[in-house]
This record gives structure tokens, sequence and C-alpha cells, in this order.
């Protein structure tokens, strides 16, 4: 069976989105168009977020000011989709509010509205966008030399882990952009420092995707006693699920594509 892709998907807003789509464009250095491209910060005065939101090196280490389920698993409930400069805040698929992200005014009312709903997290919540840098976990964390990235997903990793666990294990929880099919599981640790062709687009593998307590969270809820986290270590004796990329050029890839090693 070759390897191919099942499924791609990102997320506009950094922990609180995530859409499925057929195709994707894919930007060298950056990854896919559109994903994790806004975050919410909290904690920070005007001057602070501006810096935040424009400077990958002023993110470094500093979590705890992004909004992410790992710190707010409450926003796990939320939804957002982003189309035509159009960010839809949902709620058990009802829009609550729909919002032109280039205008001010409006960004502000959707952090109020974050604000208004989820009243204990720490105030001002701010709306930040960066399409150039977006909020990737690898452009926040310490301990990684890149700071775009495109998350892998082995679809079989997930099967072995479901059948260890004996529980219902969506790939959603682990928020993965392409998920391929094709390959024995786990086998895709062993590309690391190598290259893959995807519809002639190349990707550099930089690493295992280290995972924190958010995958304990189930599914559209604030519930976190899924306890996944755990149950990878006592496994596996590693918390990691998929791998991460760096996109070597521009392009396109498609669901059905083909994995070349």
């Amino acid at each position: 069976m070759s390897v191919e892709i099942t499924s791609i998907n990102y997320c506009p807003v950094k922990s609180v989105s995530f859409q499925s789509i057929e195709k994707c464009s894919i930007k060298k250095n950056i990854g896919i168009i559109g994903d994790r491209i806004f975050a919410f910060a909290t904690g920070l005065d005007q001057v602070q977020a501006k810096l935040f939101e424009k400077s990958p090196d002023e993110r470094k280490g500093k979590w705890n000011k992004i909004l992410t389920l790992k710190n707010s698993p409450a926003l796990n409930k939320y939804n957002f989709e982003f189309k035509d400069e159009k960010l839809t805040f949902i709620i058990k698929n009802k829009e609550i509010l729909s919002i032109d992200i280039n205008q001010l005014s409006e960004r502000e009312a959707l952090s109020n509205k974050i604000s208004e709903l989820e009243s204990s997290l720490k105030q001002p919540i701010v709306l930040m966008k960066n399409d150039a840098f977006p909020f990737f976990d690898t452009s926040i964390s310490k301990k990684v030399d890149f700071v775009n990235s495109v998350s892998l997903l082995n679809t079989q990793s997930i099967n072995d882990f479901e059948n260890k666990t004996n529980k219902k294990i969506e790939t959603s929880i682990f928020r993965g952009n392409i998920c391929i099919d094709g390959i024995e599981p786990w086998k895709e640790r062993e590309w690391i420092g190598k290259t893959i062709k995807i519809n002639n687009v190349l990707f550099k593998v930089e690493k295992n995707i280290p995972r924190c307590v958010a995958i304990n969270l189930k599914p559209k809820t604030d519930d976190n006693s899924f306890n996944l986290l755990q149950l990878l270590k006592k496994n596996y004796n590693h918390f990691d699920m998929g791998i991460y990329l760096t996109a070597l050029d521009d392009g396109e890839i498609n669901i059905g594509n083909k994995i070349e090693l």
C-alpha cells in the first residue's frame, strides 16, 4: 500500500479552531497558508501585544501569554472559521459573531465576547494576527530552532494507541495538519532528519511532536479526564504523537497525494 494523505486540516485561531479542507496552499518556510495566523493573548498592554504579535523572538518561552487549551481548557468548547477576511465565532455549530478581521473595533468586539463568556480568564484579552510568522507551537517554544511548522500524523500510530488503550481516540485531538495512511504504526519516527515530497513540494522532517495536557480534553468539551498523556507514557515511554515538518517549497497539496521519501 502506498503512503498517501487522508485528510488536511488547519486552525485559523491557535488552539481554538479546527477545520478540515480538501487542499491547501503551502508557502516556503511558513507552511499551510492561513494556519494559526490568529491567536488570543492575555495580560498584555498595547505595546507588549504589538511586539508579541509581530516578533517570534518576543514570544519565545512566553506560553502563559497565549490562550491555549493547556492553560485555558474552557476554549475547547468553541470553534472559529475563517473565510474571505471574515472570522466567525461558533458555539455548538451556531454562529455567534462574525467579524471583519481588518477592523480593529470588530477584533476588539470578538475579544470582549470571549471575555464575557469566560470571565475567569486574565484580562485584557487581545486578538492578534500574523501571516508571516503564525502562532505555531514552534514559534513560542525555546526547545526548537525552527519557527514555522507543519504537523503530520500517521493514522496507524493513532489506531495502535487506540487499540492498546481500548479508548476511542479522535484524530482531531492531536490537531494534525496532514494525516497519512499506508505505513506501519510509528514508522514516521524513522523519517526524522530526512526529506519527504508531496505533490512536488519538499518538506524537511524536523522532530517528533511532544504532547501536552491539552490532549486530555475530550473533543468539544472542557472535560480533561481523558488522560491520554499518561497513557502515551505508559504504553510507549514517550509523550509524542506526530512529526514536525518545515516546508522547503511553495506549492499545493491535496487529499490523496502520495508521500515520497
